[in-house]
Formats: structure tokens, C-alpha cells, sequence
């Protein structure tokens, strides 16, 4: 009876909190965009010029960003996964620091080059060529972000590749171009497949780049919910958008969970070895991967810091670091963050061990269609917070509790809501890579359930539950969206404060943006650095 009812209990805990954090209040959106908007048509959002437009450039942005990450990603992946050179090790550790920098520290990163104040922005605006109001700067800031999921997928697809199969292809007289294509190719797509989903998803419900960086002109459907509902008070409308926006992502969100159950499945394979670069055309290629990923991924937090030290030393910056407002957003966030990381870190390892429980009853009882379609529906749940847009979330939580929009539970729920995902995935793909001989032997040995939790499990999967929190820890300090919904005032943070100073204006509070951003940066990639450890480099966020 205890065993039964654990295997039953184990998943209550992310069960209950979806339906109550994020399906409850998705449904009460459902009713407001389709039931409840009163002589709102369902069909309006394609009868407006404006509304479609927002849809279709949200859509074209991130099919274009996906695009850009392929075309870019891999053939930096193939380079760093295939080339051994100095500083390789470096390169692929800092690969996912652009992913866990915060969204407004990105914008303000992709200001500080291209804006037109930047470091390349201002010279270019000197000579006709004006950035400001184009489409560059977005899309720019969503490949900053996404190319390092693409890249890093990448090189773990191409380590997966077996050298006996490529080394079979080159005997029988194929070209390395052959080689690739019908040997490597086929091996890695599904792994491209699905960083390419999580990029759509990243891009097409992104809030804080399309609100910087987008302008009038080229903001995305989430700012435009924001706007509807902060500024004019048209919750109807904006709850058709909502509904459309969750019908467009998800299909792509349980695309990507058929992708990654695919990817689950361990194996024994011999990679290919890489080798020292030789020749001028390989050299070159190493320049050239080391250059577009200074470019792309290095360049804005440079500009940041760089904006940020003048700022300090010959600007008005320096101020904002001495003000009560901003050691008071400082503890918020860190508070905020900390108790939303305990939640989150709880929801992911009982959701992970759900999905382990569900793999394993039905391999040992023979898979059936409906148990197959059980385990892949809980897998697919722990991706429902990528499908939600932190703008729809928090625009449901405040339709559904109104009374509670200005409580720290529901606040710091919405917080884990969005950071659980991390560890679910992370540790999802630990266990899925787990051989389920261990834990039957310890078994066999007398162990209890939860004894070979503590003492074989936890302890393998240790490394995979460090990148998910320390992903987790990142995502929440830089939240932005769920604090402008349901934050008090008082209860300001790092994020909502560089907000409120960018939307003053004089050079002093854009100063001081800078100099907060980079102290917002600081204490992400600290979090990320710390969490996470030395050990086991790769990331499978």
C-alpha cells in the first residue's frame, strides 16, 4: 500500500500546481478570449490590420531567427565538435552564457552595439545607416540568446555520431561532403529538430527583447497583450490573442517532446575523434567560428560592461547604486528568486521521477498505445510553461485570482512556474540515460525505495540537477513579465527598476539602466556559475 500509494503521490505535487498555477488560469483565459469578451469576435484578430500584422511578424521573427541559428549553428558546431584546440573547453563552457543572461540585460546589451549610442550603432548612424526602428535589432537579440542552443546541441548530436559508420562511408570512396550528409546528417537532425523548437518557442513567446528592442513597428503579439491590458484596459482582445498565441505554440511544444523522447533512448556508439587542425582552410574555419561567436554571443555583454564602466566613472551612474530603491530591488529579487528555486526544484525532480516511473511500469508490463501516449503526455506537461508566454500566464493568474494578484505566494509560484521546466528537462534526460539495472540491484539488496533514491539515483543524476537549478536560478532573477502583472510597488526588482529607468528620460537614468543591468548580469552568471559546478560541462537546456 505505501509503495502504491508513493507511485501515485509522486507526481501530485507538479499536477496540482500546473492546474492551479497555469491550466486554471489558461482555461479562464480560454473563457475571456472565446465566452467572456463580450462583442469581441474570435475572428476579429484577422480582420485588423494591425493585430494580423502583429501575429505574422511574430511568427516570421522567429521562423527567421530559426533560420539564422541553423545556417550559423552548424557549422560552429561541426568545428568545435570535430577540431581540438586551445581554449576549445573554454569556448564550450561559456557557449550558454548568453541563454542565462536576463532579457533586459540582453536588449540593453544589443543597445549598448547596435543602438544609437553603440559602440558599432553610433558609426553607423553617422554614415546613413540608422538601426533604430528596423528589425535588425530584434532579431539580432533573439540570436544572441537561441544560437547558443543550437550550437550546443549541435556538438552533442555530432559526438553522438558513430566514427565506425562515417569511417564504412569514407572506405567505400565518399567524399567528407558525402560522408556528412548521408551519414552525420541523418544522425544529428533530430537533435537540431529540437533545439530549432525551443527556439521557435523562445522567440515567437518572447517579452522583454520584442518590448525593448522592437519598437512600434516590430514589437510582438506578447507586447501587444501587454498593451492591451496595462494600457488599455481591453482584456477581451486580449484574450483572443492569448488563445490564438496558445494554439500557434502548441504544436511546436509537443512536436519537441515527441523529439526529445526520441533522443532518450541510450546507446553505445564510438564517437568520431577529433583531431588538431590542419591546413589553412581548417585554421580558417576556427578563426572564423571563434569570430561569429565574438560577434554574436560576446559582443553585447561586452558593450554592456564597457557602456557600464563609463558610465560609473565619467557618467551619472554611479548614484543609482547608493539609492535605498536599489538595495531594496536587490533583496526582492534575490528573495523572490531563492524561494521561487526551492519551488521549482521540488516540481522537477517529482515531475522527473513521475516520468521515470511511468517509462519503467510500462517497459516491464509491455507498452501499450495508451500507456505510451500517458508517459508522453507527462513529459510533454513539463514543457506547458514554454508553451504559456510568461505574458499569458500572468495575464490569466490576474483573470483567475484577482484578489490574490498582489500576494508573495502567487508571485513567487509564478516565478517557479516558468524556472521548474529546467529541472524537469534536465533531469527528465539524466534518468532517461539511466540504466534501470541499478536501481533493481540495490533493490535486490534489501534497499527501499526512497534508500536507492538517496543513494543511487540522486547521486548519478547529481550533475543534471545542478544545470537544471542552476538554469532555474537564472531564469528566475531575470524574470521580468510576471513582476510587471503582480508585483506590489514596493515589491520592485532589478529587472522592473531598469524598466522604470529606461522609460525616463535624460542620459542619467539610461546611465543608471546600464549600471543596474550589469549588476543584474553579475548576479545571474554567478548563480549559474555557482549552481552548477566544474564538473559536466554539457547543458541540456
Amino acid at each position: 500500500m505505501p509503495r502504491l500509494s508513493l507511485r501515485w503521490m509522486l507526481p501530485a505535487l507538479p499536477l496540482v500546481f500546473l492546474a492551479v498555477v497555469l491550466v486554471a488560469p489558461v482555461l479562464r483565459l480560454l473563457d475571456e478570449g472565446l465566452g467572456g469578451a463580450g462583442d469581441v469576435s474570435w475572428w476579429a484578430l484577422w480582420q485588423d490590420d494591425h493585430l494580423r500584422w502583429r501575429v505574422l511578424w511574430s511568427f516570421a521573427q522567429a521562423a527567421i531567427t530559426c533560420a539564422l541559428a541553423l545556417l550559423l549553428g552548424l557549422p560552429l558546431a561541426w568545428v568545435l565538435a570535430r577540431l581540438e584546440f586551445a581554449g576549445r573547453g573554454a569556448v564550450l563552457r561559456l557557449l550558454m552564457l548568453p541563454f542565462v543572461v536576463p532579457t533586459l540585460v540582453a536588449a540593453l546589451g544589443v543597445l549598448s552595439l547596435w543602438g544609437p549610442r553603440g559602440w558599432l550603432g553610433e558609426p553607423l548612424a553617422s554614415a546613413g545607416f540608422d538601426l533604430e526602428g528596423s528589425p535588425w535589432l530584434l532579431l539580432y537579440g533573439n540570436l544572441f540568446f537561441n544560437l547558443c542552443l543550437v550550437v550546443r546541441a549541435g556538438v552533442d548530436a555530432l559526438e553522438q555520431v558513430s566514427a565506425a559508420r562515417v569511417g564504412a562511408a569514407r572506405s567505400l570512396g565518399a567524399s567528407p561532403w558525402r560522408a556528412f550528409w548521408r551519414v552525420e546528417w541523418p544522425a544529428i537532425a533530430p537533435w537540431l529538430a529540437s533545439a530549432l523548437c525551443l527556439v521557435f518557442l523562445y522567440c515567437f513567446s518572447g517579452f522583454g527583447l520584442a518590448l525593448i528592442l522592437g519598437g512600434q513597428r516590430y514589437a510582438t503579439v506578447e507586447v501587444e497583450i501587454y498593451t492591451l491590458v496595462a494600457y488599455e484596459l481591453e482584456l477581451g482582445q486580449a484574450g483572443v490573442l492569448a488563445v490564438w498565441m496558445l494554439g500557434l505554440t502548441g504544436g511546436v511544444a509537443l512536436a519537441y517532446a515527441r523529439i526529445e523522447k526520441r533522443l532518450a533512448a541510450p546507446g553505445r556508439i564510438t564517437p568520431v575523434a577529433r583531431r588538431r587542425p590542419q591546413g589553412l582552410g581548417q585554421w580558417a574555419a576556427v578563426a572564423g567560428t571563434l569570430a561569429v561567436l565574438g560577434l554574436v554571443c560576446a559582443a553585447p555583454l561586452l558593450a554592456i560592461v564597457g557602456q557600464a564602466a563609463r558610465a560609473l566613472l565619467w557618467g551619472q551612474g554611479g548614484a543609482v547604486l547608493l539609492e535605498p530603491a536599489t538595495g531594496q530591488a536587490l533583496w526582492n529579487t534575490l528573495r523572490f528568486s531563492a524561494m521561487a528555486l526551492v519551488l521549482a526544484t521540488a516540481l522537477g525532480l517529482t515531475h522527473a521521477l513521475a516520468v521515470r516511473g511511468l517509462d519503467v511500469a510500462g517497459a516491464a508490463r509491455g507498452a501499450s498505445a495508451a500507456r505510451g501516449g500517458l508517459a508522453l503526455a507527462w513529459r510533454a506537461a513539463a514543457f506547458l510553461p514554454f508553451v504559456v508566454s510568461p505574458v499569458t500566464v500572468a495575464f490569466g493568474l490576474l483573470l483567475l485570482y484577482p484578489d490574490w494578484t498582489a500576494s508573495l505566494g502567487l508571485l513567487v509560484a509564478a516565478y517557479a512556474l516558468l524556472a521548474y521546466p529546467f529541472v524537469a528537462k534536465s533531469l527528465t534526460a539524466a534518468l532517461d540515460g539511466l540504466p534501470a539495472s541499478y536501481a533493481q540491484a540495490a533493490a535486490t539488496l534489501g534497499a527501499s525505495p526512497w534508500r536507492v533514491f538517496w543513494r543511487v539515483t540522486l547521486p548519478l543524476v547529481s550533475g543534471a540537477l545542478r544545470r537544471g537549478m542552476a538554469f532555474a536560478a537564472a531564469t528566475a532573477l531575470g524574470e521580468f513579465a510576471v513582476s510587471l502583472f503582480l508585483s506590489r510597488p514596493e515589491w520592485t526588482t532589478l529587472t522592473t527598476l531598469i524598466y522604470q529607468r529606461l522609460g525616463r528620460p535624460g542620459a542619467g537614468n539610461l546611465d543608471a539602466a546600464l549600471v543596474l543591468a550589469c549588476v543584474l548580469m553579475l548576479l545571474a552568471l554567478l548563480a549559474f556559475a555557482g549552481i552548477e559546478g566544474k564538473k559536466d560541462n554539457r547543458s541540456h537546456a
